[in-house]
């Protein structure tokens, strides 16, 4: 079969990888793809939300599954226009998708279900957002509601903060329109697991847990980012907190969305706050994590194929999904200056290391494939992943192939997966 994939990161190269290594798939084709995705997959120059365009494509090379790697082509309704057209596509449909693309309505949606999540308020002015912060105890969350790459959230300590970052989100639209409503929650304490899970409408089969590093700088300093590494299992994910969120929280937020007609088919994502309370929702995604996706990929056992089609054909209860009793971290390399400025255009050497080496991953996010060879072309620049027998193993092998690689101003994180020296 041919399969198009959408997007043009390493989650997306994640994806191909693992596309790959199914016997059913003879063609993959990813828009727009990157330097490292063109290894697996033919990259087309559409981009991804040119649904129009990628839809006619898909028609004509006969695309027989298109997987939806980024949020902003869910939440803006790519799969409705797939299906329009009488084409097979894995993802969430836009009505469902606004699960991740409005913080208000995941919010609302759990009170309504008595799902566990944060105490919170919704606003439309700044001014309402402003009053409330006199009275609010901090520290205190500021979340715009829409997309923001991972980046839309403030934690404020103080309410002169608070009120610097309402001006911010609302009044200067750091993020555009995604600030339009903002959602003003209570700070949660306690260890943030993420746990991505199959859906398909009705049944929900969770994958491996992981836990994401968001900040820019070693000791979770620094301005939040896209993701600088993450690391899977997540020791602190227990046997208990596991039934406790099997009972309140995954099959309860499926069931929430049938409820409301919104049935959700595709991958939720599930961030979670491990607080003194019990686990509670931080928020949802409706697409693979990045980089999350770059961990728990390479432990899953099953064909990603017949996992996606189970989710289409609402046979999801036929599969059973198995991991590798292993761990992998990875640690992503980035340009420094990111998430503000960062040059780009430097040649990346020593990617070659890991095609001699098993348990070894380069995942590409931000790379270019010029005549002087691979070049940087983003803010995260590549996604090293390393397995091992369990997590200090796994650290230790995804460092040292860190090592392995070079560009002018590459960046990263220390520390990603020193929490598991705690457990």
């Amino acid at each position: 079969m041919k399969v198009l994939i959408i997007g043009s990161g390493g989650r997306e190269h994640a994806l191909c990888w693992s596309v790959a290594k199914s016997s059913k798939v003879s063609k993959i084709y990813c828009a727009p793809g990157n330097a490292g995705i063109a290894q697996y997959a033919e990259c087309v120059d559409i981009g991804a939300m040119e649904f129009e365009a990628l839809a006619e494509f898909a028609k004509e090379k006969e695309i027989d599954l298109t997987i939806v790697g980024m949020d902003d082509p869910l939440v803006g309704g790519i799969v409705d226009v797939f299906e329009e057209k009488g084409l097979r596509v894995f993802g969430p449909r836009k009505n469902a998708a606004i699960l991740e693309g409005s913080k208000a309505f995941s919010k609302d949606l759990m009170k309504k279900y008595q799902i566990p999540t944060a105490a919170y308020e919704n606003f439309d002015s700044s001014e309402e957002a402003l009053a409330y912060l006199e009275q609010a105890k901090f520290p205190i969350v500021l979340k715009a509601d829409g997309l923001a790459l991972g980046k839309g959230v403030l934690i404020c300590n103080t309410l002169e903060e608070a009120q610097a970052g309402v001006k911010s989100i609302m009044m200067d639209k750091k993020f555009g329109t995604a600030g339009n409503r903002m959602v003003i929650e209570e700070f949660m304490t306690g260890r943030e697991v993420s746990v991505l899970s199959f859906v398909d409408g009705k049944t929900i089969q969770t994958m491996t847990s992981a836990q994401d590093h968001k900040r820019a700088k070693d000791g979770d300093q620094g301005l939040n980012t896209g993701g600088m590494g993450t690391f899977s299992p997540s020791p602190f994910y227990t046997k208990e907190v596991d039934e406790f969120c099997r009972k309140y929280i995954y099959q309860a937020t499926v069931d929430a969305m049938a409820e409301e007609g919104r049935p959700f088919q595709g991958i939720i994502f599930f961030g979670l706050m491990l607080t003194p309370e019990g686990p509670k929702v931080l928020e949802y995604n409706a697409r693979f994590g990045d980089p999350e996706a770059q961990v728990v990929l390479p432990r899953m056992k099953n064909d990603i194929i017949d996992v996606c089609q189970a989710c289409i054909d609402g046979t999801l209860s036929n599969i059973k999904l198995e991991f590798e009793d292993n761990a992998a971290v990875c640690v992503v390399l980035a340009s420094d200056g990111y998430p503000l400025q960062y040059e780009k255009g430097f040649v990346i050497n020593g990617l070659e290391r890991f095609e001699e080496q098993d348990g070894y991953y380069v995942f590409h996010a931000g790379t270019r494939q010029t005549e002087e060879g691979i070049v940087t072309n983003g803010g995260r620049v590549l996604g090293v992943t390393a397995k091992g027998a369990d997590l200090k193993e796994a650290r230790a092998n995804a460092y040292e192939a860190v090592t392995w690689i070079d560009f002018e101003n590459k960046y990263c994180r220390s520390d990603i997966g020193k929490a598991i020296d705690e457990a």
